[in-house]
């Protein structure tokens, strides 16, 4: 009898040391290089993000990320000619829910997947080269105006719309540890029926 308690005992406690070996909450933050795809690409140049986000541990293979994404592109030599301006860019914030799933969850090499949804607010501005005067002081010629280069806003024009993604990445590091991660997701942000903006934000980062 005293046998069949211990190795229940055991296995309870071996079993609550499994449970806390993932943990409940974990943090990520990241950046990379932005592809613009379709049509959005034909108007736009590869720009840049920079990411981070809140999630929640389900368990070892499936939790749930809080993110937001900040993704800035330039617009692209024809498209400003055909407008008319010397130049611009479209940047977009964005604030969504994603499910993630792992595949090898107690690997050194984590292959996940991940994708979701949320708001997605977009800003174009076309831009040209500008000077801004101060007033500056020399201890010799005193008080005096100078310029210094700047860009002024011609055009500006937000949006904000629904949009998904979805993509897959890769995290190497300790097990139930920090680790580093790349991964690679495809947006798409419904501005209306025949109209959509898409771009792939290629991350690295650190998730703990």
């Amino acid at each position: 009898m005293k046998r069949f308690t211990f190795i229940c005992f055991g296995l309870s406690l071996m079993g609550a040391l499994q449970a806390q070996e993932v943990p409940r909450f974990s943090f990520a933050l990241g950046g990379g290089f932005t592809q613009p795809v379709g049509n959005t690409g034909r108007h736009l140049d590869e720009g840049w993000n920079v990411q981070g986000g809140v999630g929640f541990n389900f368990s070892q293979y499936a939790g749930v990320m809080v993110q937001a994404d900040y993704n800035r592109f330039g617009i692209n030599g024809a498209t400003l000619n055909s407008v008319g301006f010397p130049d611009g860019n479209v940047h977009v914030f964005s604030a969504t829910l994603d499910p993630i799933v792992h595949l090898t969850p107690r690997s050194h090499f984590d292959v996940y997947l991940i994708g979701g949804g949320g708001l997605y607010r977009r800003t174009q501005e076309f831009t040209a080269p500008s000077f801004a005067s101060f007033t500056a002081f020399d201890p010799f010629f005193g008080f005096y105006r100078a310029a210094v280069p700047t860009t002024q806003v011609l055009s500006s024009y937000t949006i904000n719309k629904p949009g998904v993604n979805g993509g897959a990445g890769i995290a190497l590091g300790t097990k139930w540890h920090g680790k580093f991660f790349a991964e690679a997701r495809y947006h798409r942000i419904f501005v209306n029926n025949y109209l959509h903006t898409d771009y792939i934000p290629v991350s690295f980062g650190y998730r703990w």
